[in-house]
C-alpha cells in the first residue's frame, strides 16, 4: 500500500510538471506567437544570428521541440536553408538547456507570490494579454511546486533496498543508464521535464551523481528523437533539419558517453552540489555542440540532402502528390467516428499544400519564376481534387450515429474544405495573375507600399497556421484569438488603402503606377485570412460568443 501511494505522488508531481510546462509554452505561444514564429522565419541571415534567435524562442517556450517543429515546417517551405534552420535549432538547444538551469533554482519562497499574481492575473484580468501573461506566471510557479512536491514524494526511496541495488547497476553500465534517460525523455515528450525531474532526484541522493549524468545525457538523445519523429511527414527540406540535429546530438553523446566511461570524475560532496552540477552540465554539454557543430552545418546539410533525396521536379511529381496515400480510409459508413479523425487529417494535408502555394507568393511578385508558377498551378489541381474528396467522403458519414458535437465536427471540416479550395482559387487567380503581370509590364512598388503588403502576408501565414490548431482543437480561446486577428488584418488593410491614397496624393509616381495592383493584392491577402478565420465562427456560436449581427437595434422614436 505504501508503494502504491509512493508512485501515486511520484506521477502526480511529475504530471503537474508536465502541465505546468505546457501552460507556460501555451501563454508564450498565445501572447507573442505571432512574434516568435515571425523571428523564426526571419532568421535566415546568417548562422550565428539564426542560432541566437533559436535560443531566445527556445527559453520562451521551455521547448527546442517546438522549434524543430516551426524549422521544418519553414525549410519545407524555402522560407530559409536546411543549414540556417540547423543553426536555429543547434541554439533553440542551448535555449531550452538555459531554460533548465533557470528553473532549477531554489525559488521556493517565491512560489506563494508567483501563483497569487498569475491566478489573479488569470482569472480575473478581463484582457486576453493579461490573462495569458497570468498563464506564463502561474505554470512557473506550478513548475517550482511540482518540483517540491517531487522532492517529498521521493525522499522515502532513499532507504528503498531494490532502488539502491538498481543504482549500484546503473553506475557500473552507464550505457544502460544512458537509454533509460533517452526513453524516459521520449516518454515524457519534454526535455526540460526531464531533466529537472533527475535533478530533483539527485538532489534528493535518491539518484547517484554518475547514473544523473548519463541519464542527463540520455535526456538530450530522447529529444532529438522526439523532434525528428514529429517531423517525419514534412517536406524533404523540413525533415533534414531534425535529422541533422539527431545525429550531431548523437555523436557528441557518444563521445561524452565514452569519457564517463573511462575518465573518472570526482563526485561533489552533496547531493545539492551534484543536483547543480548536473543541470550545468545539461547547459555545457548543449554550448559545446553549439561551438563545435555550428561550423559544420554546411557540411551536414549536404549530407542529409544525399540521406533525404528531393521529390522529382518534372512532370511526374504531380503524378506522385496525385498518387501520395490518403488519409481518408474506407470506413465512413462503418466506423463514423474514426472516419471523422481520417478527415481532419485530409484537412492538414490539404492545408500543406495551401501554404505551399501561399508561401512563395511574394517572390513571384519580386521576381516571376514560370517553372515554379507551373508547380503552384499544379498544386491547385491536387487541391481541387482533395477537396472535392473530404466533401464526398464526409458527406457519406451517417448522422444518425453522430453526436451532436459530431455533427458540428462534420459540417466543419466540409466547410473549411471547401474555404480551403476557395483560397487557392484566390491565389492561382488573383494573386499569382498579378504577380506575373507586375514583372511583365516591369512595374515597381513603393518601398512603403511592399513593405505593408509583406507584412500582411507574414501575418496570414501566421493565421492560417492559428486557424489549423484551432479546427483540430477546438479551443475557445484559439478561436477568440482567430476572429481578433481578423480584425487587425482588415484594420490593417484600411490602414494601408489610407496610407496609399496619400501617396497617391502627393504624386508618387511607383504608386500611381500600381495602385490597382496594390489595392486588389491587399483585398485577395485579406479575403485568404477571412477564409481561414471561419474556422472559428462555430465554436463562437456553440459557446455564445458571437453576436448575431453587426447591426445595431432601432429604437422607435
Amino acid at each position: 500500500m505504501e508503494l502504491l501511494l509512493l508512485l501515486i505522488n511520484v506521477a502526480g508531481a511529475a504530471t503537474l510538471m508536465l502541465w505546468s510546462v505546457r501552460l507556460v509554452r501555451v501563454g508564450f505561444e498565445r501572447v507573442h506567437g505571432n512574434r516568435l514564429r515571425a523571428a523564426v522565419r526571419r532568421s535566415d541571415n546568417g548562422r550565428m544570428k539564426a542560432a541566437a534567435i533559436g535560443t531566445g524562442v527556445a527559453m520562451a517556450l521551455q521547448s527546442s521541440t517546438a522549434v524543430a517543429v516551426l524549422a521544418a515546417g519553414f525549410a519545407g517551405s524555402e522560407v530559409f536553408s536546411v543549414a540556417q534552420g540547423i543553426a536555429l535549432l543547434l541554439g533553440a538547444d542551448l535555449g531550452s538547456a538555459l531554460a533548465t538551469q533557470l528553473l532549477s533554482f531554489d525559488l521556493a519562497a517565491v512560489i506563494p507570490l508567483l501563483l497569487l499574481i498569475g491566478g489573479t492575473l488569470f482569472l480575473r484580468d478581463s484582457s486576453r494579454r493579461g490573462q495569458q501573461i497570468g498563464r506564463i506566471i502561474l505554470g512557473i510557479g506550478l513548475i517550482l511546486l511540482s518540483l517540491q512536491l517531487l522532492a517529498d514524494a521521493t525522499a522515502p526511496l532513499r532507504n528503498s533496498p531494490f532502488l539502491m541495488q538498481t543504482m549500484v547497476y546503473l553506475e557500473q553500465d552507464i550505457v544502460t543508464a544512458f537509454l533509460v534517460g533517452a526513453l524516459f525523455t521520449w516518454l515524457m515528450h519534454s526535455s526540460v521535464a526531464s531533466v529537472l525531474l533527475v535533478t530533483t532526484l539527485v538532489a534528493q541522493a535518491v539518484v547517484p551523481w554518475g547514473v544523473g549524468l548519463a541519464l542527463v545525457l540520455g535526456a538530450n538523445l530522447g529529444s532529438g528523437l522526439i523532434a525528428w519523429a514529429l517531423t517525419r511527414d514534412q517536406p524533404p527540406a523540413g525533415r533534414r533539419i531534425p535529422l541533422a540535429n539527431l545525429m550531431f546530438r548523437a555523436a557528441m553523446a557518444v563521445v561524452v558517453l565514452l569519457a564517463l566511461k573511462f575518465i573518472p570524475i570526482k563526485a561533489p560532496e552533496s547531493a545539492a552540489t551534484a543536483a547543480q552540477w548536473i543541470v550545468l552540465a545539461h547547459v555545457g554539454f548543449n554550448a559545446l555542440m553549439l561551438i563545435i557543430c555550428l561550423p559544420l552545418v554546411n557540411i551536414m546539410e549536404r549530407l542529409t540532402e544525399s540521406m533525404i533525396q528531393n521529390a522529382p521536379e518534372t512532370g511526374a511529381s504531380l503524378q506522385i502528390l496525385y498518387g501520395r496515400k490518403t488519409a481518408l480510409e474506407n470506413i465512413a459508413t462503418q466506423a463514423p467516428q474514426q472516419a471523422l479523425a481520417s478527415a481532419s487529417r485530409e484537412c492538414l494535408r490539404l492545408a500543406d499544400h495551401i501554404e505551399l502555394m501561399l508561401q512563395p507568393i511574394m517572390q513571384f511578385y519580386e521576381q516571376y519564376d514560370k517553372p515554379l508558377a507551373d508547380e503552384v498551378l499544379d498544386l491547385e489541381l491536387v487541391v481541387n481534387k482533395m477537396h472535392s474528396d473530404i466533401k464526398l467522403y464526409v458527406a457519406e458519414i451517417d448522422d444518425q450515429s453522430l453526436s451532436d458535437a459530431e455533427k458540428e465536427r462534420k459540417f466543419a471540416l466540409i466547410n473549411f474544405a471547401i474555404n480551403t479550395e476557395t483560397v487557392g482559387d484566390v491565389i492561382t487567380k488573383n494573386l499569382l495573375t498579378l504577380a506575373e503581370k507586375k514583372n511583365r509590364e516591369c512595374l515597381t512598388f513603393s518601398a512603403q507600399g511592399w513593405s505593408e503588403l509583406i507584412q500582411l502576408h507574414e501575418q496570414v501565414i501566421s493565421n492560417m497556421h492559428l486557424s489549423l490548431n484551432t479546427l483540430i482543437s477546438g479551443d475557445l480561446d484559439s478561436a477568440r484569438q482567430l476572429i481578433a486577428e481578423k480584425d487587425r488584418i482588415r484594420k490593417q488593410e484600411r490602414n494601408s488603402n489610407l496610407q496609399h491614397v496619400r501617396r497617391l496624393q502627393s504624386g508618387a509616381p511607383d504608386s500611381i503606377e500600381t495602385s490597382d495592383m496594390h489595392l486588389e493584392t491587399l483585398s485577395a491577402l485579406r479575403q485568404i485570412n477571412s477564409l481561414f478565420a471561419a474556422v472559428a465562427y462555430p465554436i463562437l456560436t456553440k459557446h455564445g460568443d458571437l453576436l448575431d449581427s453587426r447591426l445595431a437595434e432601432r429604437t422607435n422614436k
